[in-house]
């Protein structure tokens, strides 16, 4: 049910290099990273999820890394403030802690080093929870989704499954899983034929090259896929490749808040936090703001890439 497209990575410098691994993250990033949006908590603290909460973490508050230019997860509205499903979540659970919490910008292809350099303290940006990634971070799990294709209004090539990416063009963000589950599929396409990927910097990269005609797809996140289609000019530029028989996107894989192994207490702690969101109703709240309702789970969980719940 849970299938997963992985490389073989060993040694100590591929757990650094993991990083780049990917689900979808957002656009160009500034690579030092810079304070994000602050809350300060709103609603009751939970009284378990605050009691398993490291003091130091009590006395500083949590920072989240995130690359923001990722919407509907996170993004910057008009003004450049901090909006979306991952930030409001992320609030709420430091409302539950009784902490204050913020998100800060680091460019996706250094997030997991920026924790390993002690910049930050957990990861919220709608990273896939992989095996690889298990093996230098621990994982609470609160999306559950696959991959979706976008096309061009109108669908000019005609392209209605996977299948029909052979031979094509095929716009993806760099390092990240769809890049990896395409190449795979490509080994399958009928003779003389491959998926020919355009690997961009950025989201909005891809989203760009399919606008302008240079790739005839594009393969992201499904929920992403689903907002572009949307919300990109009011509907007018994209449209999104749907499957009844996968509401929430192809070859899904659950999506978690990272916090590194030796990070002791952290990741507990936010566990119960998110669970304390769930089970007051507020996670479907905010999951139906954002029209994300497909890729809801039903409790927290932690590493489910190795675990197999």
């Amino acid at each position: 049910m849970h299938s997963k497209h992985r490389s073989a990575l060993v040694g100590a410098a591929a757990l650094i290099a993991v990083g780049a691994l990917a689900a979808c993250s957002g656009g160009a990033a500034d690579p030092g990273g810079s304070s994000g949006g602050g809350s300060a908590p709103t609603a009751d603290v939970d009284k378990a999820a605050a009691a398993a909460l490291p003091e130091k973490y009590k006395e500083n508050g949590i920072k989240f890394a995130s690359d923001i230019a990722n919407p509907p997860m996170e993004f910057y509205d008009e003004d450049q403030e901090i909006q979306g499903f991952d930030f409001d979540l992320m609030n709420e659970m430091g409302a539950r802690l009784g902490v204050e919490v913020t998100m800060n910008q680091q460019a996706w292809d250094t997030i997991i080093p920026s924790l390993q350099s002690n910049k930050w303290d957990a990861i919220i940006a709608g990273m896939n929870d992989t095996e690889e990634r298990e093996e230098v971070l621990d994982f609470v799990d609160y999306f559950y989704g696959g991959f979706g294709i976008l096309v061009q209004k109108g669908n000019p090539d005609g392209i209605t499954s996977a299948e029909d990416l052979c031979g094509k063009k095929v716009a993806v963000q760099k390092a990240t899983v769809q890049g990896e589950i395409l190449t795979e599929r490509a080994k399958d396409c009928p003779s003389g034929t491959t998926i020919t990927l355009v690997e961009l910097p950025s989201e909005l990269d891809s989203q760009t090259a399919l606008r302008a005609g240079q790739a005839s797809a594009e393969v992201v996140d499904a929920y992403v896929a689903a907002y572009a289609a949307q919300a990109a000019g009011d509907g007018e530029f994209f449209e999104l490749v749907t499957d009844p028989d996968n509401p929430a996107g192809l070859n899904p894989v659950y999506t978690g808040i990272g916090v590194l192994k030796k990070t002791e207490g952290l990741a507990e702690a936010l566990q119960l936090a998110l669970q304390a969101v769930i089970d007051d109703g507020t996670y479907q709240e905010l999951l139906d703001k954002w029209n994300l309702a497909d890729f809801a789970v039903e409790e927290a969980g932690m590493n489910r890439a190795t675990s197999g719940e």
